[in-house]
């Protein structure tokens, strides 16, 4: 059987839970074999956890290296200023004719430097090119510019965004609306389809990451869209169910 090549394009994780770590351990376990383009370091200083992006000079040299590998999908994650994301742009543009799985990271609870409107219209350019995007409830909200308090407008906004060109849409709303549910909303352009797993509440660091990356393996194995959802959905929940906790104490919104 031929190894399938699939790239993350994503950030350093510096307690190793989510970014690229995530990516890579994902990939493996789909038995893939996974590159990383580095878009940013991350380290805990005076002022809490902050972002570094990659020199633009050194992220190009990432790119180049790798724009001749074969690969059959890209997953992007963590794009640190419009610099980063105007030079990925490019590379998904030219490799426009394969999978690209977006988790369009705009907000997190840790505090770093982010120009959000202006990453907000760099996203968007992103939309056409995309198999999958995968906002979370903050992200959905400031990509669609619709509020999101119910379900209802978790799907509405699941619709706006496919109208702004996303292929397909997953919005994830976590425990927002139910303590015992973790309710998440799909979206083809045709139907709409609500998925509800028990919320867990032991290590979830990385779990956006993950769900991502695990959709984006999917894809690329020949899943359909809401396959590949639906599987990744399972797999993080089996995941967050059976890890556990190392000993950092973090909040992720992923």
């Amino acid at each position: 059987m031929t190894t399938k090549y699939i790239l993350a394009i994503s950030g350093n994780d510096i307690f190793s839970g989510g970014g690229l770590h995530a990516d890579l351990a994902t990939y493996s376990t789909n038995h893939l074999h996974g590159f990383v383009a580095v878009t940013c370091l991350t380290a805990v200083t005076d002022t809490g956890f902050e972002v570094f992006a990659t020199d633009k000079t050194v992220f190009q040299h990432q790119l180049n290296s790798l724009k001749d590998i074969d690969f059959s999908g890209i997953k992007l994650g963590l794009l640190p200023n419009v610099e980063i994301a105007e030079l990925t742009l490019d590379f998904v543009k030219a490799h426009a004719s394969i999978p690209l799985i977006l988790d369009p990271v705009l907000v997190c609870k840790e505090s770093h430097d982010v120009e959000v409107s202006a990453l907000r219209t760099e996203l968007l350019k992103f939309f056409p090119y995309t198999s999958i995007i995968t906002p979370n409830l903050v992200e959905a909200e400031l990509l669609s510019q619709k509020t999101i308090k119910t379900l209802d407008d978790m799907k509405a906004a699941a619709q706006k965004l496919h109208q702004l060109g996303a292929q397909n849409v997953v919005i994830k709303g976590g425990n927002r609306f139910s303590q015992e549910k973790a309710i998440d909303v799909f979206y083809d352009g045709k139907k709409l389809h609500v998925l509800e797993y028990p919320v867990l509440t032991n290590n979830n660091i990385g779990a956006g990451c993950t769900f991502a990356s695990s959709i984006a393996s999917q894809i690329v194995l020949g899943k359909s869209a809401l396959e590949a959802v639906e599987i990744s959905k399972d797999f993080v929940y089996q995941a967050i169910l059976h890890s556990d906790h190392y000993g950092v104490d973090q909040n992720y919104e992923n």
